[in-house]
């Protein structure tokens, strides 16, 4: 499993986003990333949005829990749960992944 780190605001983990993807799912690892595939394409924004809102309904939790933190504008992301620890993340993403 990837290294998901509590912080003051929450917990935090690498994601690594593959863009224009057939369907929305969690489809392996990358290094110390989470590997997501999205259906949107990496325009105007899109992309971040749909990994916002994917990673919220597979952990649960409103839209406005799950920020980027770090790399807006890359495929390696830091990814912000406000509201979760992070072996609550950690167990979610199991269970989110299992699916």
């Amino acid at each position: 499993m990837i290294p998901i780190r509590n912080t003051p605001s929450g917990a935090t983990f690498q994601v690594k986003a593959h863009p224009r993807a057939k369907k929305n799912a969690i489809t392996g690892e990358v290094g110390e990333a989470l590997k997501v595939a999205l259906t949107a394409p990496p325009i105007d924004g899109r992309a971040n949005e749909a990994c916002i809102a994917f990673l919220a309904e597979v952990l649960n939790v409103p839209r406005s829990s799950v920020t980027i933190a770090a790399g807006e504008s890359s495929r390696n992301k830091m990814i912000l749960v406000s509201g979760l620890s992070a072996m609550q993340v950690e167990a979610r993403l199991r269970k989110g992944s299992c699916q």
